[in-house]
């Protein structure tokens, strides 16, 4: 069966896969001594040798070094390391898949026994397909070692910080991570990729308190390929901290209405991968519910929203290099001033739709600035709410959402009054996202997404 991968012929025999010149190791001690890669490589192999058609294997092996925050202490560093080998094989249309956390030779014959059994019962569907081949690449990405000393001088100074900078400031847990990752990616069309990557993460959890009065809790965070600055500079932190600090006891809204909301970056991500997710993503697009369908080219949103992924970019330190599907990933504009430019199809999505595949998997989103400051965003609302965080359910297919206002302030006349206790919001999204009035030019950095604050009509507070 293994003759079936014509391409690769060169690398895969009756007796085993690998490299030319590589003789892989048998069952003896140094099989103990085999290589990530050589793993991956041979698990492929095995694929291969079991009667698989088509085959991928995927082995992923993270570091995380932590430090954590509990009960006002900096504790000590924690390491953790997780494997993990996916196996994926093809056989007459069927799919079969399975993720092992138990990574070594011995373990791969049976697990391919079980990739099999799985394709073997799954239903058939001539959409499965694997990535067509590609040119051989390595990615890298940030550093591979944690810098130690200055992760605990950066959070110790974070402390201090908020300690004298914000009284009323509770730090309920925060943690500082260094994760890499280093990731082997085949297949049997001869694809083969290699990724190394390195971030620092940084999440808080928080509260204010007076003594007679406190908020609920909020969080925040942001991920950086190095420290050079201070964690309370990050992200939105100085923001959210010196909100939440400012003792004015929250109120609820003064009655239901209908108004405008800004809503802040911290919120707006997940605004974003609502709204994607029930128009131009795979499901949407093959039941057909998607009232984006047909739409590309299409104005779609207001001419002031301009979204793209960029999950390879620059100023995106936490993003990808690999789509899910096996593709090198590229920086793709979403929306250009409104238009729709492309879908987020998967390659089993364009296969069922007959449209194109995306150039990679959504999210790393980054939103272009607009030209008017925040402040004149709040000027220019009469009547509404500064939304910071959003609690609520997926939103219906034609794009209707409720859910919670939290960490949220009420605005009347272009001023922000006081801070909102719990307020139940309503609204559509593909609305709201037509109705914008406006998007900042200031913008914050998450490291995984670049946002601004926007404004929009028609939504409704009590």
């Amino acid at each position: 069966m293994a003759q079936r991968w014509n391409v690769w012929q060169k690398t895969i025999t009756p007796g085993g896969i690998g490299r030319p010149g590589l003789k892989m190791p048998g069952h003896d001690r140094r099989s103990l001594r085999m290589s990530w890669k050589e793993l991956n490589i041979y698990a492929l192999g095995a694929l291969a040798q079991a009667g698989a058609e088509h085959g991928e294997t995927m082995l992923s092996i993270g570091e995380k070094t932590e430090m954590n925050l509990e009960n006002g202490q900096l504790t000590l560093v924690r390491t953790t390391v997780d494997h993990q080998l996916r196996l994926t094989a093809l056989q007459e249309q069927r799919r079969g898949s399975i993720l092992l956390n138990k990574i070594n030779r011995p373990a791969i014959a049976p697990a391919v026994e079980e990739v099999l059994g799985i394709a073997a019962a799954a239903v058939p569907d001539p959409a499965h397909r694997i990535a067509d081949f590609q040119p051989p690449q390595e990615f890298r990405k940030g550093d591979l070692k944690p810098d130690l000393d200055l992760m605990y001088q950066r959070f110790n100074t974070f402390i201090k910080e908020v300690t004298a900078d914000f009284p009323r400031i509770i730090l309920l847990n925060a943690y500082l991570a260094f994760t890499s990752h280093t990731s082997y990616f085949q297949n049997s069309n001869r694809v083969d990729f290699t990724v190394q990557q390195g971030v620092y993460t940084f999440t808080v959890t928080f509260s204010a308190n007076d003594g007679a009065n406190s908020s609920s809790f909020n969080y925040s965070g942001f991920s950086v390929l190095n420290l050079e600055q201070e964690l309370i500079n990050g992200g939105s932190l100085r923001t959210l901290l010196t909100q939440a600090a400012q003792g004015i006891p929250p109120r609820k809204a003064p009655d239901k209405f209908d108004g405008e909301v800004i809503i802040a970056p911290d919120c707006l991500e997940g605004f974003l991968h609502s709204l994607l997710g029930i128009t131009i993503t795979d499901s949407p697009l093959i039941s057909g519910t998607s009232l984006f369908k047909g739409k590309l080219g299409q104005p779609v949103t207001s001419n002031l929203l301009t979204l793209a992924s960029k999950p390879v970019a620059p100023e995106i330190a936490n993003g990808y290099f690999i789509t899910g599907d096996g593709y090198a990933a590229k920086n793709a504009t979403i929306i250009e001033e409104g238009i729709l430019k492309t879908y987020l199809l998967s390659q089993y999505g364009a296969e069922k739709t007959g449209l194109q595949r995306a150039a990679n998997d959504g999210g790393a989103f980054v939103v272009a600035p607009g030209n008017q400051p925040l402040a004149e965003l709040v000027k220019g609302v009469k009547r509404g709410l500064l939304l910071a965080r959003f609690s609520g359910g997926a939103p219906s297919p034609n794009g209707d959402f409720s859910g919670v206002a939290k960490n949220s302030f009420y605005i009347e006349d272009g001023a922000i009054k006081y801070p909102l206790s719990e307020t139940m919001i309503t609204g559509n999204l593909i609305a709201l996202f037509r109705e914008l009035t406006a998007v900042s030019a200031e913008r914050v950095d998450f490291g995984d997404a670049v946002l601004p604050w926007i404004a929009a009509q028609g939504v409704t507070i009590s």
